[in-house]
């Protein structure tokens, strides 16, 4: 994976796979951007640049929520172009997340695209329920609706992966260094703005000790990220478990 092509490709069938929503168990692991960083880090040779760069635009989308499944952003679309663009031209991790948020946006205005497009297959499905024919309704419901994602998304990532680099590279040596330096501040503030809006959940007073002690627990006894989750797990359920007699007794 380590030529443009195989890079393109697997970055177009990374994002159609994360959207096609074949497996709900599984496919939103697909559009995460520590998990894409991972992938291209391994595929070219360098997996803790891959997951530096991946780690780091998952804060911009830290605390990002979807109300009725409406994504605000799309953090999958903005990881499966910057992050081998970033590998590919040398870009750091600040540079790559100002290179992934309008990708990011423009993964919304894709998916919109999508939803009206699948009103007409809707339509089409309601025929054939009232005729009853049930394969029609798994075409129109299922199989077209994949077809019509994989058109829609992966022609698009495969082209701009694929030739991406080349115009990043021409851009950067254009730009004087000031605005390469001011790029790099504004991609540093991204991620603390996405970790700001997960704190501002967390402070919820009914969450906030929680926080506290796992601040506390890294900083003063040292604990590594591993044994840090570890111990959060523990905590989850034993407050998760300590609830269910009381909703049990109402």
């Amino acid at each position: 994976m380590t030529s443009n092509f195989g890079m393109a490709l697997t970055a177009g069938l990374l994002y159609f796979m994360r959207h096609c929503k074949i497996g709900y168990w599984f496919y939103d692991v697909f559009g995460q951007p520590l998990f894409i960083g991972m992938i291209f880090g391994l595929g070219s040779g360098d997996l803790k640049t891959g997951l530096l760069l991946g780690g780091t635009i998952q804060l911009v989308y830290l605390g990002m929520i979807m109300p009725g499944g409406n994504i605000p952003s799309d953090p999958a679309l903005a990881s499966v172009i910057a992050i081998p663009i970033a590998l590919k031209s040398g870009l750091t991790a600040e540079q790559a997340v100002v290179l992934a948020v309008p990708f990011g946006v423009l993964g919304v205005f894709i998916d919109q695209i999508r939803r009206t497009m699948n009103a007409m297959f809707i339509h089409r499905a309601d025929t054939f329920a009232e005729s009853g024919n049930g394969s029609g309704i798994f075409r129109e419901g299922v199989i077209y609706p994949i077809i019509q994602g994989f058109v829609l998304r992966f022609p698009i990532v495969f082209l701009v992966t694929l030739f991406g680099s080349d115009v990043v590279n021409s851009i950067m040596d254009f730009l004087p260094e000031w605005i390469m330096h001011g790029l790099e501040v504004a991609g540093g503030l991204l991620p603390a703005l996405g970790f700001a809006i997960v704190v501002y959940t967390i402070g919820k007073k009914s969450i906030l000790p929680y926080f506290i002690i796992g601040y506390f627990a890294v900083v003063y006894l040292e604990l590594n990220t591993m044994a840090a989750a570890v111990f959060g797990l523990c905590i989850a359920i034993l407050v998760v478990s300590s609830r269910k007699p009381e909703s049990e007794g109402a």
